[in-house]
């Protein structure tokens, strides 16, 4: 019997994973499974390009809406959350597919979690007494001294993850990246079927985005952002708070920056993060890269779903 399978799409922000998954629930009996670290808070419908009512009541969508803005959630967290939907999903006789653009929960997912040491208090107060008076951004310039291969992959701004990448160093003498390294990949039994779409076009992806911003705030996101800003238990060191758009959003409505301002950062920000995505994604030969602008490539993913023999044959790569 062969074992059951999975797809994965995913690709940088804009690259339009939402509507190739939305042309594959046309086609074939689907769930999706959200892989996006700010779709999980409920309230961040706008900015996180969440689907649509209408959408999420033809197609079941899972994984969003799960936490409270205020709240944390981990990569592990995530990796338990999706493999029981997965799971779930697989009873019901449809087929799996995993659909967002967080690398960390895909690589946590798929090659596994290191063991690392649990949370330090006082390391982490300590970092951040440090972030304080010098910045987040003085603190990954110092990862990036240490770690150069984790500190390309996370933002200087990204205090969780700085905080826990200098953390990981302080308590073992080892860097983040030689812990993922030593991580074996896990036994699950699935057969991942691992798609990216990734535009050739960067120009043409920038303007998309800066398109795709000016949509969001037609559509309200001013408002979102404003509804958020107003609750006392929020402020903007959190992960849902640093979400891009949400970040420079915040500074609007604390009246640090004007509304034009905020939306230059915003488009800026957001294409940054579309080619640090691009670049974790042709790092990692396992997936296979297709040109979101053509027909052969979602072709290419009916035909390996099809295919029984897909995983032998392999991917491509990026």
């Amino acid at each position: 019997m062969s074992a059951p399978t999975a797809l994965v799409l995913t690709g940088p922000t804009g690259s339009g994973k939402s509507e190739w998954a939305w042309r594959l629930a046309q086609q074939l009996p689907i769930e999706i499974i959200s892989v996006d670290s700010a779709q999980v808070y409920r309230g961040m419908d706008i900015g996180t390009a969440k689907p649509s009512a209408e959408v999420r009541a033809r197609v079941a969508h899972h994984l969003l809406d799960i936490r409270d803005p205020a709240e944390h959630y981990s990569a592990g967290e995530f990796v338990r959350d999706a493999r029981n939907a997965v799971r779930a999903v697989h009873e019901r006789g449809r087929l799996p597919v995993l659909v967002g653009g967080t690398m960390l929960y895909l690589r946590a997912l798929l090659s596994g979690m290191a063991e690392m040491p649990a949370a330090s208090a006082p390391v982490r107060a300590e970092l951040e007494a440090r972030a304080a008076a010098r910045g987040w951004p003085a603190l990954h310039a110092e990862l990036a001294r240490l770690d150069p291969r984790a500190a390309a992959k996370i933002h200087a701004h990204d205090a969780q993850r700085i905080q826990r990448a200098l953390e990981v160093h302080q308590l073992t003498g080892r860097t983040i990246s030689e812990w993922q390294q030593a991580t074996p990949a896990p036994r699950d039994g699935w057969q991942w079927l691992k798609f990216a779409l990734v535009p050739t076009d960067r120009t043409g992806l920038r303007r998309a985005l800066q398109a795709r911003f000016a949509s969001m705030l037609e559509a309200g996101l001013v408002a979102e952002v404003t509804a958020l800003f107003q609750r006392p238990d929020l402020h903007a060191e959190l992960p849902a708070i640093r979400s891009v758009g949400y970040r420079q959003l915040w500074a609007f409505c604390a009246g640090r920056i004007d509304l034009e301002e905020a939306s230059s950062l915003a488009v800026t920000a957001t294409y940054q993060l579309a080619k640090r995505q691009m670049t974790w994604l042709r790092a990692d030969t396992g997936y296979e890269c297709l040109d979101p602008t053509g027909d052969s490539g979602f072709a290419r993913i009916l035909a390996a779903i099809g295919s029984s023999g897909f995983m032998a044959v392999g991917a491509r790569g990026c």
